[in-house]
């Protein structure tokens, strides 16, 4: 079986971090996601997705994004059923995300590049991959000709 969500948007609040009875941390947000359609009225339409992380990735969101910073989420949906304060029973669809990513630009998150920790079924091998390297500096000199006598070479 397949269970797979992968979202991008916007938090519509800052996230908060909380903790459960047994200390783990856990933090819920709302995201943002533009349709991919405008409406007759030529209005773009969203919807508002429910998330939730937990541990080091709940610990990852809280510091680093707030109100209408872009976000990319990859998780499974999940639904829960529970019962609000009047006693009706009540269903609730959420992801629960097991990456989230920057998305947006340096500027707006604030910062550059964070490396979150490895996840936890990684092996102890596990590296991060390294940057290409940039050869902007390069000129015309750098180059030489090839000559061509017309011939494909296949």
């Amino acid at each position: 079986m397949l269970n797979v969500a992968v979202i991008m948007g916007r938090l519509t609040f800052d996230p908060e971090l909380k903790s459960t009875q047994s200390g783990l941390s856990v933090c819920s947000f709302t995201v943002a996601v533009d349709r991919g359609f405008k409406s007759n009225d030529g209005s773009t339409q969203a919807d508002f997705i429910r998330v939730v992380a937990w541990r080091q990735t709940a610990e990852f969101v809280a510091k680093y994004f707030k109100k209408g910073s872009m976000i990319a989420v990859e998780g499974s949906i999940q639904t829960r059923n529970y019962e609000d304060k009047n006693g009706n029973k009540r269903e609730a669809v959420e992801i629960v995300a097991n990456r989230v990513s920057f998305t947006g630009s340096k500027a707006e998150s604030g910062t550059g590049r964070f490396d979150a920790p490895p996840p936890p079924d990684a092996p102890p091998s596990f590296e991060r991959a390294q940057p290409a390297p940039s050869f902007s500096t390069g000129n015309s000199s750098d180059f030489e000709e090839i000559a061509d006598d017309g011939d494909l070479p296949f």
